[in-house]
């Protein structure tokens, strides 16, 4: 039996806690600010399905239903039985101190995955953490940033496609 892998983050947003529930609610809108995040398809006001992308080109996949939401402050969510990936999380919406917009906390924790995608991450625990690459708790922060973007500019800044800033001349 693995140990979960739980990873907290909290953004502050200078938007009403309505336009970041509503914006985050609707999760086919996920994946405009979640890197690994490929497809979320709606069932109903309940159940959803998710496909992310997971090492070795290959993704994983699982259905989950809401648990609890709260208009403007919590959506908690679990995958339901037969997931690829055992998980559940909630965002938080809450104002921020000082009037400054919302505080944004998400919760997240898994199951690291076991079948073929899990035998070939079979590696010592510590690098099970970064199942994709990457730091949970990196992905997640990077994720929420990209969501602050999102939500007050209308766009992500990102630098894909520009140069590198290095210069290789043959003076």
């Amino acid at each position: 039996m693995t140990t979960p892998i739980k990873v907290e983050k909290t953004v502050t947003i200078d938007k009403p806690a309505e336009d970041l529930y509503r914006f985050w609610h609707n999760f086919e809108n996920l994946p405009r600010f979640t890197r690994h995040l490929k497809n979320v398809k709606v069932y109903d006001d309940r159940r959803s399905h998710w496909i992310i992308s997971a090492p070795l080109d290959s993704s994983v996949e699982w259905d989950a239903e809401i648990v609890d939401d709260r208009p403007n402050e919590l959506i908690a969510w679990k995958s339901v039985a037969g997931a690829d990936i055992d998980n559940a999380g909630s965002v938080q919406f809450k104002p921020a101190p000082g009037d400054r917009g919302t505080e944004v906390r998400v919760v997240t924790a898994y199951n690291p995955p076991a079948g073929a995608i899990g035998d070939a991450l079979a590696k010592p625990v510590a690098d099970i953490a970064t199942l994709f690459g990457e730091n949970p708790k990196q992905q997640i922060g990077d994720d929420l940033a990209r969501f602050k973007m999102l939500m007050e500019a209308g766009e992500i800044a990102t630098n894909d496609g520009q140069p590198s800033g290095r210069h290789n001349s043959k003076d």
